[in-house]
């Protein structure tokens, strides 16, 4: 089970918890709910990408760096996961989730330096595939690649919309 949690704070992330990997706040996370382990009602895949790193990361957590990751999906032909991810107030941003990806957040929101405002450090950061700024939508909601027969021009295409706008795109 993939599992898609905010950053947990107000404005800004002042608690930290995007970049914080000892919590589950501002992550994707991946559990075995078909077992049991250590006392909780679920396991941990041996293969999540920060089990047994013995510097306090939670082993749960897939992907970090989100700020409020708002609906994903896994194409069905290729298994690659996307999710919509709200911004604070400047872009929201479609991301590529991967193992272990580190989205930025609150370093960066979508394409642009958070804090600090300018001259951020992107290294090792997974960058968004998309983003738009607040001109065209306030809230991102992720959607899904499509593999229907009905409209062959959107064939592979993923199709998201922004909940505020009611805007619909296909990248």
């Amino acid at each position: 089970l993939y599992v898609g949690l905010g950053d947990g704070g107000s404005a800004g992330d002042p608690h930290g918890p995007g970049q914080n990997r000892a919590t589950l706040l501002g992550s994707i996370l991946r559990i075995d709910v078909d077992r049991s382990q250590g006392g909780a009602a679920y396991a941990i895949p041996s293969d999540n990408p920060f089990v047994n790193l013995g510097d306090g990361s939670r082993p749960e957590i897939w992907a970090f760096g989100l700020r409020n990751p708002w609906r994903f999906s896994f194409d069905r032909a290729t298994g690659a996961l996307f999710a919509g991810d709200v911004g604070q107030n400047r872009e929201e941003e479609i991301d590529r989730i991967v193992r272990g990806g580190n989205y930025g957040w609150n370093l960066m929101e979508g394409s642009q330096c958070y804090a600090p405002a300018t001259g951020c450090d992107q290294s090792g950061l997974q960058m968004p595939i998309a983003v738009y700024g607040r001109r065209m939508g306030i809230s991102v909601t992720g959607g899904f690649v499509y593999r229907g027969r009905a409209i062959p021009e959107l064939t592979g295409r993923y199709v998201f919309g922004d909940f505020g706008s009611g805007m619909i795109w296909s990248i």
